[in-house]
């Protein structure tokens, strides 16, 4: 696809073209996702970071403040890094789609999976964010998102943990920590023990990729 900066290149630095792409997605009307946003949710943490986390989409309190991965969600995201000695300081975090998806229901807003349309409407954002940031290591958090950037025959519950190439970047799904908060029991246990040999695996991957930065 034709680049969103073409007319952008040269010196411009990667928090500038993030700035220019984020001014872009908050008057985006390109799917109907735009008539009940708060806010978009653009991305948040380093644009030189070699690790990208991508999740499915902003919840209700990404909406209301506009950053992604707050709430409950973004508190476990914020653990599942600290036991890898990371804060979203480190990392770049992002989602395939910039808006809220929701469903009216009993009166009051519910989250829902965004639609195929409103993926495709999104995508040239999120292939822009990566061409910008040149991650090396890219985490899709949960199926849509791998579905998104890796495969869209892609199976979570299968695929999680196999290394992918994508955008030149060292690829690797796991589960959404919304999905995690969702299980009970056993079911608990085993979802966290996987979700922690992934990032262990992608925290082996950044390191390499720090030590080649010196």
């Amino acid at each position: 696809m034709d680049s969103l900066f073409d007319t952008a290149e040269g010196g411009e630095d990667r928090g500038e073209r993030l700035s220019e792409l984020a001014r872009q997605v908050s008057v985006c009307t390109k799917c109907e996702l735009a008539m009940s946003r708060t806010n978009t949710v653009f991305g948040s943490g380093d644009p030189y970071s070699p690790l990208m986390l991508v999740g499915e989409g902003p919840g209700e309190n990404e909406d209301a403040t506009g950053l992604p991965f707050v709430g409950r969600a973004g508190k476990l995201l914020d653990d599942i890094l600290a036991a890898v000695s990371l804060t979203r300081d480190d990392v770049y975090l992002t989602n395939i789609v910039k808006c809220r998806a929701a469903v009216e229901e009993n009166g009051r807003l519910r989250n829902r999976q965004p639609r195929t349309g409103e993926v495709n409407a999104c995508n040239p954002y999120l292939q822009a964010q990566i061409e910008a940031i040149k991650p090396e290591i890219i985490l899709c958090l949960g199926g849509p998102a791998a579905k998104t950037l890796i495969d869209k025959n892609f199976r979570i519950t299968k695929d999680r943990g196999k290394w992918y190439e994508v955008f030149g970047a060292k690829a690797m799904a796991t589960f959404h920590p919304a999905y995690v908060l969702r299980q009970h029991g056993e079911d608990l246990q085993n979802t966290k023990r996987l979700v922690w040999k992934d990032i262990q695996n992608v925290y082996a991957e950044y390191q390499k990729a720090m030590e080649r930065r010196g």
